[in-house]
């Protein structure tokens, strides 16, 4: 295999967001010709941190045949690296693969999400633009999602094997990003296709996959070091509170700030424990605290994991109101709020975070209060977890308005893959081109912050 010169390191980006994965590409020296965001406002965001790169803010059914002509102006003759691919995920279905398939079958037509068929216009463009590399990302439960192929359901992992099956060869990954020294139990299905012969015959020589060896384990396993915690994460930033303005926000870091809590959310919050659900919260009550009333959990109903319904949300000793996360009806009744045990919950200092998504920034959220503080996560700290913190980020403000655009900034890092991974991963497949992969150990980087600007 020749080594690759800097000027063969192109990319093209789809689904690209805020151009948050493009960052780890460019740490690595891949260049990224082209993007394609369909929302306008991420695209914005995309084209301020690659203002050499052309970025399309249309939906990708609609200019497809430009990028594909962009795309070769841009090449001018070279050959293109990779692909990079992060359609979105909200259509994915964890468990409905079977049902929507026997129902196919019998006649009756699923619901399918049109989101799940964006895979077919990148498919198309790898068989076009012929890429050394193609990446998908996306969430595990993609192994399991169908689409409509052919006049067939058929999975989506399956559709990508075949339609690039003469030319390219490759695998769908289950990857844990905390396996790669990032400071969150992120999984993802990561899928991996080249055409590149020489590759495709060390693959089948080696035995060995076409990821990088993980750097880091839950359990300490030989020659990997520990996860990397919460702690080391963000346990370095000033601390906020969520019940006042006041105390909300850094003055030093317009980032570092939480919304505010009312005052029945803030007193279910600042009783939860650090790794417990405030649907758990035990008595409060003066003369009382009384800690074995029955906690939250689930049942399961139909093969569907609902949550508990008669959980209490009065004292079983005293009487009092318990701490717990509760609605107050028309006619003044208090009732239990539906909810998961994961819900209003404290994640743990000695634990890397759990995944962010788009509402980190909301109490009820999945496992996303602070450890130790009556608060959720801010920008700053999201930032950190998501190892955005560790590029150059440019943050446009709103046009006409010297203000952060705090919403577009959650709904990016909540969609984003960490750069990390990208740029760990881009090294890696730079290396096997060079006969080098025995140093895809060395970029695991620790981290040194880069500043983000705004």
């Amino acid at each position: 295999m020749s080594r690759m010169t800097h000027d063969d390191l192109t990319a093209i980006s789809l689904f690209s967001g805020g151009g948050i994965g493009d960052l780890g590409l460019r740490q690595a020296g891949v260049e990224t010709l082209l993007m394609n965001e369909i929302v306008p406002e991420r695209a914005l965001m995309a084209s301020a941190n690659f203002p050499d790169s052309l970025v399309v803010a249309q939906d990708i059914y609609h200019v497809i045949d430009q990028i594909k002509s962009e795309a070769i102006r841009l090449l001018n003759g070279r050959e293109l690296f990779m692909i990079l691919a992060t359609p979105p995920c909200q259509g994915m279905s964890a468990n409905g693969a079977g049902k929507m398939l026997s129902n196919y079958r019998k006649g009756l037509r699923p619901r399918l999400d049109p989101r799940n068929q964006l895979i077919l216009p990148a498919l198309s463009l790898v068989k076009d633009l012929r890429p050394k590399w193609f990446v998908i990302e996306n969430v595990t439960s993609m192994r399991n999602t169908l689409i409509e192929y052919d006049g067939e359901l058929r999975r989506i992992i399956d559709v990508v094997r075949e339609f690039l099956c003469d030319e390219y060869e490759g695998e769908s990954y289950d990857v844990q990003f905390a396996d790669y020294g990032i400071p969150q139990r992120r999984k993802r299905l990561i899928t991996i296709y080249t055409r590149d012969s020489e590759v495709k015959a060390w693959l089948r020589a080696s035995g060995k996959t076409l990821l990088p060896t993980p750097s880091h384990s839950s359990n300490t396993e030989p020659n990997r070091l520990p996860w990397v915690t919460l702690r080391e994460a963000i346990g370095h930033f000033p601390p906020l509170d969520a019940r006042s303005p006041e105390t909300a926000t850094d003055p030093e870091d317009p980032l570092h700030t939480v919304p505010i809590l009312d005052k029945r959310k803030y007193w279910w919050v600042e009783h939860t424990p650090e790794g417990e659900t405030a649907f758990s919260n035990q008595c409060v009550a003066p003369g009382c605290g009384f800690h074995s009333n029955a906690r939250h959990g689930t049942s399961r109903v139909d093969g569907v994991n609902q949550s508990l319904k008669d959980t209490p949300i009065y004292c079983e000793k005293c009487g009092s109101l318990l701490p717990r996360p509760s609605t107050i009806d028309a006619d003044g009744s208090i009732r239990l709020m539906s909810g998961y045990t994961s819900s209003y919950k404290r994640m743990r200092w000695d634990e890397p975070s759990s995944t962010l998504t788009q509402n980190f920034m909301y109490a009820c959220s999945d496992n996303k209060i602070h450890p130790s503080e009556n608060r959720v996560l801010s920008i700053s700290e999201a930032l950190s977890i998501q190892t955005i913190s560790e590029y150059h980020l440019v943050v446009p403000m709103k046009p006409l308005a010297k203000k952060i655009p705090l919403g577009l900034l959650k709904d990016v890092i909540g969609e984003s893959i960490p750069p990390r991974f990208v740029e760990i991963l881009a090294r890696h497949l730079i290396d096997i081109h060079s006969q080098d992969v025995k140093k895809s150990h060395s970029y695991l980087r620790q981290g040194s912050l880069f500043d983000v600007v705004v």
